[in-house]
């Protein structure tokens, strides 16, 4: 095994059993498969496999499957190892094989390592081994974290509170670790931490106006702590929209359901502006058997935004979840005329489900055929779904190998169905060459770069 190799295909989800499949042959009783095949590189069957093995209690037999995966140095590896180890109450194991990683100069492990011991009674340890590091912006959310169990917030906030004196000079190449608003931020979580919440709120609100991640965390802050007067006034001036969301769900938790939606329908508010928001007031409106006001919501936004096929997507499905299959072709055919009566497959293929909720699947895929890239193979998993739902994967199958290699993971999965497993196996593991890697040399300013 070669840890390239292996890294390249569990990102890609190429040449391999997926997750997602793996999950299915063990669904379907297939348990001899994925033990083969963890012995055969096949990184998603070995987790799998290891973990069932451990939940039977064969510990050792399950460490033996992860071995030559772990013998590569892959870090995939050894971080699924030091979990299961740790799972399983070997923490001093888990701690060791993460620590040898460190050592060797792994970027990713210091964190991982320093979590990990906070986790078990060493946060002291860990708060040293992060403190030097306060620049580099994952191991500062890690030192903020770890701080609290190793009771220094204090030095944590010191440290952090020095960062925020620093303005940069040279947007953005100047702080590509810790930045000023970013450190803000951390500082916050330290301050309400320690129940010091009015200079939590004080210093979200000096920092940045623009930066969207200290106006959730103000946000948060002000629903944690049911500070609904400000809370009220921090969505009304955020035009992100994020701070009507979190008004919304935290009213909604109180049963306030009329509150929540108000909160959405605010005058001038952002849901005028942003479809985000729109969504989430249809989603609310749903749960809560407002379907058809629903429907209404994101009618409003599909005639605003014109082609914009998730608030396409919205509106079909809450038609067909609201049994209108009818009205959400009727929206989609007056789209469809307004541009002359030609529709890409991209839009067109929304379409599908509620023409098989109203006239019948079959009607559906010979709509879907007579489409001008209907024999497409992106148009080919849409016809698949249809057929499949209707009890007819064979014929799915048939629609799915004229693309196999554009289709490898639909196809592998209803073959795993039809309990045609070798041919599903088959088809995901043929390798394709892999690209090549980007160049180590030297930087140039000059093309060729």
């Amino acid at each position: 095994m070669d840890a390239t190799d292996l890294d390249y295909r569990a990102r890609t989800r190429s040449g391999c059993i997926p997750p997602e499949l793996v999950s299915r042959l063990l669904e379907r009783g297939h348990v001899d498969v994925v033990e083969l095949q963890a012995g055969r590189g096949e990184w998603f069957c070995a987790l799998a496999w290891a973990r069932l093995l451990g939940e039977q209690g064969r510990q050792a037999d399950a460490l033996e499957v992860l071995a030559p995966y772990l013998a590569t140095g892959w870090w995939t590896a050894v971080v699924a190892a030091a979990e299961l180890l740790e799972a399983w109450g070997r923490i001093d194991e888990a701690i060791e094989i993460t620590r040898v990683r460190m050592k060797a100069g792994h970027p990713m492990a210091l964190e991982f390592y320093t979590r990990l011991l906070a986790r078990h009674g060493r946060a002291e340890e860990a708060f040293t081994l992060l403190r030097p590091h306060i620049g580099e912006l994952s191991l500062a959310v890690a030192l903020v974290d770890v701080a609290a169990a190793a009771g220094r917030n204090e030095e944590a906030a010191a440290l952090l509170a020095a960062r925020t004196e620093h303005r940069c000079s040279d947007f953005p190449w100047c702080c590509r670790g810790l930045d000023r608003d970013t450190a803000i931020g951390l500082l916050a979580t330290i301050r309400e931490r320690q129940g010091r919440t009015d200079e939590a709120i004080a210093l979200l609100r000096t920092g940045s106006t623009t930066l969207l991640k200290n106006r959730e965390q103000l946000a948060a802050l002000l629903a944690r702590h049911g500070r609904l007067d400000e809370f009220r006034a921090a969505a009304a001036t955020d035009d992100s929209g994020y701070a009507v969301q979190q008004l919304a769900r935290f009213l909604e938790e109180r049963g306030d359901v009329e509150g929540s939606i108000a909160a959405y329908q605010q005058a001038d508010g952002p849901l005028a502006h942003n479809p985000n928001s729109a969504f989430e007031l249809a989603q609310l409106l749903a749960r809560h058997g407002r379907g058809n006001e629903a429907i209404d919501v994101m009618r409003v936004q599909a005639d605003a935004r014109n082609g914009d096929d998730w608030i396409l997507h919205t509106l079909s499905d809450l038609c067909l979840d609201q049994g209108r299959p009818e009205d959400g072709l009727a929206h989609l055919d007056a789209l469809a005329a307004a541009r002359g009566g030609e529709e890409e497959w991209d839009l067109y293929w929304i379409r599908l489900p509620l023409i098989a909720a109203r006239d019948g699947v079959d009607e559906a895929i010979a709509q879907a055929r007579s489409h001008p890239e209907g024999a497409t193979s992106y148009a080919a998993p849409h016809i698949a779904e249809l057929l499949a739902g209707a009890g007819r994967t064979e014929e799915a199958v048939a629609v799915l190998e004229q693309h196999a290699s554009a289709n490898s993971h639909d196809l592998a999965g209803y073959l795993i169905d039809l309990g045609r497993v070798e041919d599903a196996l088959a088809t995901l593991q043929r390798r394709t060459p892999r690209p090549p890697e980007l160049s180590d040399g030297p930087w140039h300013d000059d093309p060729p770069f």
